[in-house]
C-alpha cells in the first residue's frame, strides 16, 4: 500500500487575465475513495483536473500524484488513466485497433489486457465494429476500457455519465462499483448528484472556483442538522410555536405541504413535542426527512444573488478563453 495520497491538491489556483478560474484548491483524495468532485458548470472542476494532471500550469499551488509532481515528469502519471470532458478516439478505426494503439503506446504488456478490459465493460461483441457508429454510452465505456488497460491505481473520469440513457447510467455506475471494490481509486468528477450520492464516500463540492466543503458524505449530513417534516390539526398554530423554540431553525411551508424545520438535536424534538401538545395543535405527523445530495449541494453553492454573479463570471471567462473553464 502506497504512503502517499493519490491525490494531494494544496492552493491550487488558476487565473486568466483578472479571473480567477481556480481559488486556492486543496483537496486529498485517500487510497480506496471513490471521491466526487462537484460543483456548477463553470465552477472550475475540469481546470483543477487539467492542472493535477499537468495538462496546464497552475499561477501557483501544486498538485501531487502518489507524492509526485505531474508538471516535472509525466512520469508521475504512471499509475493513473482515465480521461477529462470526454474520451477521443479515431471514429474509422474499430473499438479493438483504437485500443491497441493506446496499449501500443503505454508498452509493457497493455496488449495482454485488452480482451479483459472489453470483457469488464461490456463490449467484446462490439469490439470490431468502428467506433464511428458507437453510441454516446459505448464510446464512454471504451473510454474506461482505455484506462483499465493500465490497470491503474487512480481512475480519473470527469462526467462519465454524460448523455447517458438510463440504462447506460445503471451500466457505469455499476462498473465504478465494482471497480472500487477490487480496491481501485476513484476520482469522479459529475453533476448528477444522485450518482454520486449513491457510488461516493467523500466528497469536495466547489462554488466559484473554491472549495465550500471536502470530507466524508455522513459527515455533511450531520452537519446540516437534522430536517423534520411535520403535519399538525392547526399549522397556523404550530407555526407560532415553531417561532419561539430554541434549537429550532430555518422553517418552511409551502402551501398545504407538511411544516419543514431544522433540529439542532433529538430534545429540542422533545420540547417541541411538548409545546405543540400544550398549544393545542395535535401531531398528526412529525417525522425526520433525510437530507438528499441535491439539498446540500444547493445550500452550499447558492446564495442570494450568486446566480447571477457566476453568469457574469463565466461570461468574463469565456471571453478571455474561448469558453468557460
Amino acid at each position: 500500500m502506497s504512503s502517499e495520497a493519490p491525490v494531494s491538491l494544496r492552493g491550487l489556483t488558476k487565473q486568466y487575465g483578472r479571473i480567477t478560474a481556480v481559488d486556492d484548491v486543496s483537496l486529498t483524495v485517500n487510497e480506496g475513495d471513490v471521491f466526487g468532485y462537484l460543483g456548477p458548470n463553470g465552477a472550475g472542476k475540469t481546470t483543477s483536473l487539467r492542472m493535477m494532471l499537468g495538462l496546464i500550469t497552475p499561477t501557483s499551488g501544486e498538485a501531487r500524484v502518489f507524492g509526485h509532481d505531474p508538471q516535472k515528469s509525466v512520469d508521475a502519471l504512471a499509475d493513473v488513466a482515465g480521461f477529462v470532458e470526454a474520451p477521443r478516439f479515431y471514429p474509422y478505426l474499430d473499438g479493438m485497433t483504437n485500443l491497441r494503439l493506446v496499449a501500443a503506446l503505454d508498452g509493457n504488456d497493455a496488449k495482454s489486457r485488452i480482451a479483459e478490459a472489453l470483457d469488464v465493460v461490456e463490449l467484446t461483441d462490439r469490439a470490431g465494429d468502428k467506433v464511428g457508429g458507437y453510441s454516446h454510452g459505448m464510446r464512454q465505456r471504451l473510454g474506461i476500457a482505455a484506462a483499465l488497460i493500465r490497470r491503474p491505481k487512480l481512475l480519473l473520469l470527469d462526467e462519465p455519465a454524460t448523455g447517458l440513457d438510463p440504462g447506460g447510467m445503471r451500466d457505469m455506475r455499476a462498473l465504478i462499483a465494482r471497480l472500487s471494490a477490487e480496491g481501485m481509486t476513484v476520482m469522479l468528477s459529475s453533476h448528477l448528484l444522485a450518482e454520486v450520492e449513491e457510488l461516493c464516500n467523500r466528497v469536495a463540492i466547489v462554488r466559484s472556483g473554491r472549495i465550500v466543503y471536502e470530507g466524508e458524505l455522513d459527515e455533511l449530513r450531520a452537519a446540516a442538522g437534522l430536517t423534520i417534516r411535520l403535519r399538525t390539526s392547526d399549522d397556523e398554530v404550530a407555526l407560532r410555536v415553531l417561532a419561539d423554540r430554541r434549537g429550532i431553525s430555518d422553517v418552511v411551508r409551502h402551501g398545504p405541504a407538511p411544516i419543514q424545520f431544522r433540529a439542532a438535536d433529538e430534545a429540542a424534538i422533545g420540547e417541541l413535542s411538548r409545546a405543540l401538545a400544550d398549544s393545542g395543535a395535535l401531531i398528526l405527523e412529525l417525522a425526520p426527512s433525510a437530507a438528499t445530495l441535491e439539498d446540500l449541494f444547493f445550500e452550499l453553492t447558492e446564495g442570494e444573488g450568486e446566480a447571477e454573479a457566476e453568469e457574469e463570471r463565466l461570461d468574463e471567462a469565456a471571453d478571455l478563453t474561448g469558453g468557460p473553464q
